[in-house]
């Protein structure tokens, strides 16, 4: 049996796991993520051979990474990880391996885990959304990623807040360079930058939900206002390519309270209120990433490489 690696490559830690044919993690292991290119290559390799080492097998290993490849020239574009931009990186990591490496979007493993078997599993079109300190998504049809020709599919962050409401202008600058980009409403940086604009409170985002569960009038509000951004962009999802399921991941995603009346938001924002689709937290929490790298493996091709 041919293992699979997954590798989530994260801005300040990768985590590496290996995964048998059923899904389950044989083994993890972590490190701190370096702050040069060269040294993120040589600590890849590391990484996998200490898995391999400890399991005494040779493996396929599947990457999530911040960006995406330019299907053109496979150079890395929009990673906040900035020293991976206009590098060949999975080049470079299947030289540095001796072997193919299967690369993806963070947001696109997400998607592709909770498709397979979490919280989505069933389903035939999944919409995966990472609300954390940014906001990513990616599309999943019938248990494959669609990454689109430019690596675009899924990127609702950087599409703007839709129907933005006379407190919502002028809209912020995003970190992209574009302005009322969803992500800076309603990334857990982005819910805290509105309470401060809205209130003059500087609070983190864990603080202003535990505020809002004892009672704060406007932590409630802060509350009731970012499932209200949510619903409207995800209702642009679900006019757009009308998924069976939306699976939430990130910090975000564990605020229980946003999921009160978000289905029935974004209905109300579809056309004829005619979608019906479910909206979940993802099953496998922050393994989601990594788990989902190793699956860009199918099982068929890990047994047919054994």
């Amino acid at each position: 049996m041919t293992l699979r690696i997954g590798i989530d490559f994260g801005g300040t830690k990768i985590e590496a796991a290996a995964l048998d044919e059923q899904g389950l993690v044989l083994h993890r292991q972590r490190t701190e993520t370096p702050g040069s290119y060269d040294v993120a290559l040589s600590t890849l390799r590391d990484l996998v051979a200490a898995v391999e080492g400890r399991l005494g097998r040779r493996a396929l290993v599947g990457i999530g990474t911040p960006g995406s490849a330019a299907r053109d020239t496979g150079l890395i574009r929009n990673a906040n990880s900035v020293y991976l931009n206009g590098q060949p990186f999975q080049r470079d990591l299947e030289q540095v391996l001796g072997r193919e490496v299967r690369l993806a979007n963070d947001a696109n493993c997400f998607a592709l885990s909770e498709a397979v078997d979490g919280a989505a599993a069933g389903k035939v079109s999944v919409f995966g959304l990472i609300i954390g300190t940014g906001c990513g998504g990616g599309l999943v049809i019938d248990q494959k990623v669609i990454g689109g020709p430019h690596g675009l599919t899924g990127e609702l962050g950087h599409m703007p807040l839709p129907d933005p409401q006379p407190d919502e202008l002028p809209a912020p600058t995003c970190w992209c360079g574009l302005r009322g980009c969803f992500e800076s409403w309603v990334s857990g940086t982005g819910f805290r930058r509105a309470f401060a604009a809205a209130t003059g409170r500087d609070l983190g985002a864990p603080a202003i939900v535990e505020a809002a569960l004892n009672g704060d009038p406007e932590a409630i509000v802060a509350l009731d206002r970012y499932r209200d951004r949510l619903a409207r962009g995800l209702a642009v999802v679900a006019n757009l390519i009308d998924p069976d399921a939306i699976v939430l991941g990130g910090g975000m995603s564990n605020v229980a309270p946003i999921y009160d009346g978000l289905a029935e938001a974004i209905r109300a924002r579809t056309f004829s209120g005619a979608w019906t689709g479910d909206v979940v937290q993802a099953r496998w929490g922050d393994s989601s990433g990594v788990r989902g790298a190793a699956l860009l493996w199918t099982v068929e091709e890990a047994a047919a490489a054994s």
